[in-house]
């Protein structure tokens, strides 16, 4: 873990829970690609710029998950490199309580406020395409969260942060977490067309194909789609919902994954809802869904 990866000439990236590119600019010069999920994190990637003798000059954060900024603090204090962050991610990054608050539906309790939920905030400006340097393309990735991103490099390495899943962690924990379900199969489905030198997922190996991936993460997508509306065929309130779909995939439930899990499927109610596949009614002084 926090193994120094080489790519291509110039890029690179650091092994770690979600991966983190590194691209060597003009001499000693280096950006990072998000900067891993807390201040040890932060300190592991400071130690392998030492050793290399490389000094950062900024992080570019695809999205604002705490597993993707959570060195910003550590790093920009340490070397004083400039953060960028797109759209809203930039106000999630500067103020990082957002997300355990976004995910909660409220003012977050203390069990959602750690630094998996919740990383320290750091001075970020808006990311915008006159911030990269020269021969960098931003990518729109939207889906999986708010504005995400990904980066292409002059040596045409494909940073693709979140936008897809292994095959084995789609097994693993089955309802990928995901904010926009129709942005997110639009994207997937740009994604297959994409052509590069080498794909960098955050979560998933290094490729040179990514199309069979990116439908395997559409495959699973629409599995869960028709197994919500199976679930829905008599009406359900959502904790019921929540609770079947758990059963269903053999998930346990955790506070923390009650707010991913139970954000997640919110989000796939709206999407079959506003695809006229389902609706919600009042009953009882409750919100119940049916097909």
């Amino acid at each position: 873990m926090y193994e120094l990866v080489q790519l291509s000439q110039r890029d690179y990236y650091i092994e770690s829970p979600a991966k983190i590119g590194l691209v060597r600019l003009e001499e000693d010069r280096v950006c990072l690609i998000d900067s891993g999920n807390d201040k040890d994190a932060g300190r592991k990637v400071r130690q392998i710029l030492d050793a290399q003798g490389w000094k950062l000059q900024a992080i570019y954060n695809t999205h604002s998950n705490a597993d993707h900024i959570g060195g910003n603090r550590y790093l920009q204090a340490q070397t004083g490199c400039a953060v960028y962050a797109p759209g809203v991610e930039c106000a999630f990054t500067r103020a990082p309580v957002l997300e355990p608050a976004f995910l909660y539906g409220g003012y977050p309790p203390k069990v959602l406020r750690h630094k998996f939920l919740l990383a320290q905030e750091s001075d970020a400006a808006p990311l915008t395409p006159q911030c990269l340097p020269q021969g960098f393309q931003m990518v729109e990735l939207p889906g999986h969260f708010f504005d995400m991103v990904g980066f292409r490099t002059p040596d045409d390495t494909l940073f693709l942060a979140d936008c897809l899943s292994s095959r084995e962690t789609l097994e693993k924990y089955r309802i990928g977490f995901l904010y926009d379900v129709a942005a997110y199969l639009d994207t997937l489905e740009r994604v297959k067309t994409m052509s590069a030198a080498r794909f960098v997922p955050a979560h998933a190996a290094v490729t040179e194909d990514i199309a069979p991936l990116a439908q395997v993460n559409i495959d699973a997508v629409r599995q869960i789609g028709e197994e919500i509306l199976a679930l829905c065929r008599e009406p359900v309130t959502f904790e019921q919902l929540l609770s079947r779909l758990f059963a269903r995939y053999g998930l346990t439930m955790t506070f923390e994954q009650h707010a991913l899990v139970g954000s997640t499927v919110r989000s796939y109610l709206a999407w079959l809802w506003d695809g006229g596949r389902l609706t919600g009614e009042i009953e009882g002084d409750m919100l119940r869904f049916h097909t």
